[in-house]
């Protein structure tokens, strides 16, 4: 069975998760502090771990950064901070998803189902579709699935794992409206869930990097109440 780490310092949530993972058959490995996180996540090698920010020896985002110097072990992040730029800080130092507080068991259990199914316990993780040979291109895009690399008007674009993901699916299908549920299904191996922020957060920074806003869209367009699109003509 997997074993999932829980990273929390207060006892009835702790509790509450330990109960909630235990009935749907995970084992399950608390720990209190940031530095015993770290030490079990090099003896026991969890198959995920579950972080909140709020620990008492150190903040969560700096233990994420301890834990990805040792592990490549997917981390979810439990987090009251719901500002863009937290998000964007705590997504580029190595998670692999997030959940804001509060927030439900059953949202929970379909993270860590679905950050399982993306890659493995703690050791370099593959991508789940064979490499491709040709190069993706989108008006001023061009994606190379190979070396996981964009240009952009024939600068290079830096892209987290997800946003990388999120921006070869849409230029793979380009010109064509992709829903909502398709991307979380296609990107994140999970059903939307009614208020996850997911996606808006990815397609915000992503218009950031193409120098768009939801205001001046440019490439990537919103198609209000369906989904997303990825325009080859601005």
């Amino acid at each position: 069975m997997p074993l999932v780490l829980i990273v929390e310092d207060d006892p009835s949530v702790r509790r509450a998760l330990t109960l909630a993972l235990t009935k749907a058959d995970y084992l399950v490995q608390p720990a209190t502090t940031a530095m015993e996180a770290l030490t079990l996540t090099m003896s026991v090698k969890p198959s995920v771990i579950v972080l909140d920010l709020g620990l008492p020896d150190m903040d969560g985002a700096d233990a994420l950064v301890m834990i990805r110097a040792v592990s490549s072990v997917p981390v979810i992040v439990a987090t009251a901070r719901r500002a863009e730029h937290d998000i964007v800080r705590l997504l580029n130092a190595g998670a692999d998803d997030y959940v804001t507080k509060p927030f439900s068991a059953a949202q929970l259990l379909a993270r860590i189902a679905a950050v399982l199914r993306r890659g493995g316990s703690g050791t370099p993780r593959r991508d789940l579709d064979p490499p491709l040979s040709e190069i993706v291109a989108v008006g001023p895009l061009r994606i190379d699935p190979n070396t996981r690399s964009v240009l952009f008007h024939g600068s290079p674009m830096t892209l987290t794992r997800k946003e990388f993901e999120l921006l070869r699916y849409l230029a793979e299908r380009a010109d064509r409206v992709i829903t909502r549920e398709e991307l979380y299904l296609s990107i994140w191996k999970q059903p939307l869930m009614r208020g996850d922020q997911t996606l808006a957060t990815h397609t915000s920074i992503l218009r950031r990097k193409l120098g768009e806003s939801a205001a001046r869209p440019g490439m990537l367009r919103t198609i209000r109440g369906v989904g997303l699109m990825l325009t080859s003509s601005p």
